[in-house]
């Protein structure tokens, strides 16, 4: 049976760009083998300061996989830092990878472009992502475009790991979906926390309203076509309801039509998507017993799955006889 591995950061409010990028991916992978999916608050750490903010993230990043059709009976889901083996890992790793892989990470270098305060957990990572996706056998991964790299960057780790101390780790595959793979944020750039342009999967109704009336528009006037295909307005819809797509694409041609009905019809589809899954989530907010249940069985079925692993790198490191 195949090992399906997905992680996603508990770093803020899940937003229309995780559902589509990584967790309905996920979601809908399960069915395909042993689906291993870790929530990732050591990661989240490099960008959450507060420790209430990163305990409320995580909870929510659980309950929000349960609420859109996790199945815990068939998907091992937990907490990162639940399964301190993957930090060993991670050294074992990092004794293997130069320096020149992890300053040409992608990501790494965009943060920093930023003003991200410079620091080692940042830099390094990629590592302890490798550490992730190895650590439990993985042979597949969804990732979403901006993502690919660092499962290169885990599949160069592991092949320098093999050609050093002997073939110890599986070279995991990434599957990823083109059409889905980056959302488009109310502004037009990537839907990212990071950029406060997200449409919040759980939000209340007047804040969801308020972010998708706000979405990035041109100035065409009412009584012309509108140029739906690749828009902004365009992609969301096309994400939410690829059925009801086609007919957007005509609405925004009609004379008289203007960017405040396309939005609003956008809305409607929103929230007929997303409505039970809403609903599901705020039973668990109030049900957290069932969702810490369900991290504490994932956790104890990842550390089985993760043992055999490390201890077959500290064998062929020499740590372990």
């Amino acid at each position: 049976m195949k090992i399906i591995l997905s992680g996603i950061q508990p770093s803020g409010a899940l937003h229309l760009g995780n559902y589509f990028g990584a967790m309905q991916p996920a979601i809908d992978m399960q069915s395909l083998g042993q689906a291993v999916y870790f929530i990732a608050d050591y990661h989240a750490l490099t960008s959450v300061s507060k420790a209430e903010d990163l305990r409320r993230y995580t909870f929510d990043v659980a309950a929000g996989f349960l609420a859109c059709g996790l199945d815990p009976a068939r998907t091992i889901l937990f907490r990162q830092s639940d399964v301190p083996q993957v930090h060993e890992l991670a050294w074992l790793l990092s004794v293997v990878t130069p320096m020149g892989l992890l300053e040409r990470a992608h990501s790494y270098k965009d943060k920093i472009a930023q003003g991200a305060e410079t620091n080692h957990g940042l830099f390094a990572y990629p590592v302890l992502m490798a550490a992730d996706i190895l650590l439990y056998n993985s042979d597949l991964v969804p990732v979403g475009k901006d993502q690919k790299q660092h499962l290169e960057i885990a599949r160069d780790i592991a092949q320098k790991f093999n050609d050093r101390f002997g073939s110890v780790f599986k070279l995991p595959e990434p599957v990823i979906r083109e059409a889905t793979a980056i959302v488009p944020g109310v502004d037009g750039r990537k839907m990212s926390k990071s950029y406060a342009n997200i449409i919040a999967l759980f939000g209340e109704e007047k804040e969801i309203r308020k972010q998708v009336m706000g979405i990035k528009t041109d100035s065409t006037p009412m009584e012309q076509p509108k140029q739906i295909e690749g828009s902004v307005l365009g992609q969301l819809m096309q994400a939410v309801s690829p059925e009801a797509y086609k007919d957007f694409v005509v609405q925004g041609a009609t004379p008289g039509v203007g960017y405040g009905d396309l939005k609003k019809k956008l809305l409607a589809e929103i929230e007929l998507r997303f409505k039970p899954f809403q609903e599901k989530f705020r039973y668990l907010q109030t049900h957290p017993e069932e969702v810490n249940a369900i991290l504490h069985d994932g956790a104890a079925r990842a550390r089985a799955l993760a043992m055999p692993v490390l201890e077959a790198a500290r064998r062929a490191t020499g740590l372990s006889s």
